[in-house]
């Protein structure tokens, strides 16, 4: 199998359950060239070395396929305010120093150290909405739970919302936007059929749909001050100032998306992994202080991201044997370096005890996930809350059905049995 064929297949969804033999195929060349323009990273080193080469540019609009992703965006006919605000990229797509100013103005209302209590306030919030859910499928009578309807989706979503100051009552609106956009970002051979293309089309005006939502959110924002994170950053007073309008759209795209999205993936892979592992769930129920380095582990093992598409080289590259040519589009498989025998010892395979678990679950460099910290605060506590409460879960199909997204991957459902529900 050639590396264009191994990536073709490992982005077929019909493999998205399974992606990681395709993934061990192309880590044989750690840098490979798998089409025109586009080169891919699969192991562990050589990933870490180029997540942190200032020649690796996330300015999408530098990358060869950066029309083929934002295409379509901005096309909304008599939508004059799209127009402005499509020119402005967000943290994940930019780079020094737009990059380093946008990543400093959200972070000021975001963390420590002007802002320690933004992230360890949520706890209470989180542990009352996660009770909440269980507590409303005891007294029914259930024996049978959709891990990601009924427990993983609502706890970030409710999170996100609160934190960008986005109308919970809202969700409804947004949650189809949001599933139809990211579903029809397919970068493998699927998206070149007819069903392929109408996802796309779907996903554009979806996206559409949804910059115009946060639009006039902003607009209100800007014409009277409200709460949180979106706001503060349009009414900005510190060093760098407010941040222009059409910037905190960007990204407030960006933060409404991956903010819950990659963390219903990671609460629903965790719950599926330990229970795909006889005796992991006893285990860590048993003893909670292993949640932490299971959650690690299950990163390590089920990326929730598994790259992001914007890179591209902006000087020729020597690595590995490989010479990756300026202007050529650069994937960072997370996934496939997290499995990397060259770094970690039976990288297949689960493992509690894992020691030095450095894996690349959150990104690296300086684009390492801004959110990480929030999101396994809320993986923490929902994991925690589940293993607690719901008594002898059992899988009721192996592997569940998946979403499309070869970038946010996750299952769109997780059907399990369980005995009882307790207090």
């Amino acid at each position: 199998m050639t590396a264009a064929s191994a990536w073709a297949e490992a982005m077929k969804y019909e493999h998205r359950a399974d992606p990681y033999p395709f993934f061990d195929q192309l880590r044989r060349t750690p840098v490979a060239r798998v089409a025109d323009n586009l080169y891919v990273v699969t192991g562990y080193q050589e990933l870490l070395t180029l997540a942190h080469d200032p020649r690796i540019s996330s300015d999408i609009s530098r990358s060869p396929l950066g029309a083929a992703l934002t295409s379509g965006t901005d096309s909304e006919p008599g939508a004059e305010d799209m127009q402005v605000y499509g020119r402005r990229p967000s943290i994940i797509v930019s780079d020094p120093p737009e990059h380093d100013r946008a990543r400093r103005q959200v972070m000021r209302h975001f963390s420590s150290p002007h802002s320690p209590d933004v992230i360890p306030g949520m706890e209470p919030d989180i542990v009352r909405l996660c009770n909440q859910l269980l507590d409303r499928i005891e007294p029914s009578g259930r024996t049978r739970l959709d891990v990601v309807d009924d427990y993983a989706y609502p706890v970030p979503v409710m999170v996100i919302c609160k934190i960008l100051g986005v109308p919970l009552a809202d969700e409804p609106r947004f949650h189809a936007w949001i599933r139809d956009m990211v579903a029809g970002i397919d970068l493998g051979p699927d998206a070149t059929t007819e069903q392929g293309k109408a996802r796309a089309e779907k996903s554009r005006a979806s996206r559409d749909a949804l910059v115009r939502y946060l639009a006039d959110l902003i607009e209100q924002l800007r014409r009277e001050r409200g709460q949180g994170l979106l706001s503060e950053l349009i009414h900005d007073q510190g060093p760098d100032g407010p941040m222009p309008a059409e910037q905190v759209l960007s990204n407030a795209v960006l933060l409404l998306v991956a903010g819950h999205d990659s963390t219903v993936n990671t609460i629903t892979n965790c719950v599926m992994t330990l229970l795909r592992n006889p005796g992991s769930y006893d285990q860590v129920r048993s003893r909670p202080e292993l949640l932490p380095r299971a959650i690690e582990e299950v990163q390590r093992l089920q990326a929730a991201v598994q790259f992001f598409p914007s890179r591209s080289a902006t000087a020729d590259i020597d690595i590995a044997g490989t010479v990756i040519p300026k202007g050529a589009a650069v994937h960072l498989v997370y996934a496939a370096a997290n499995r990397d025998p060259n770094r970690f010892a039976n990288p297949n395979r689960f493992d509690l005890h894992r020691p030095d678990n450095e894996h690349f679950g959150w990104g690296s460099g300086i684009h390492t996930c801004l959110g990480g910290p929030l999101a396994r605060l809320e993986v923490n506590l929902a994991l925690e809350t589940f293993l607690r409460r719901v008594a002898t879960p059992r899988l009721v199909a192996d592997p569940p059905p998946y979403r499309r997204s070869q970038i946010f991957r996750g299952p769109e459902h997780l059907l399990i049995d369980f005995d009882h529900i307790t207090d």
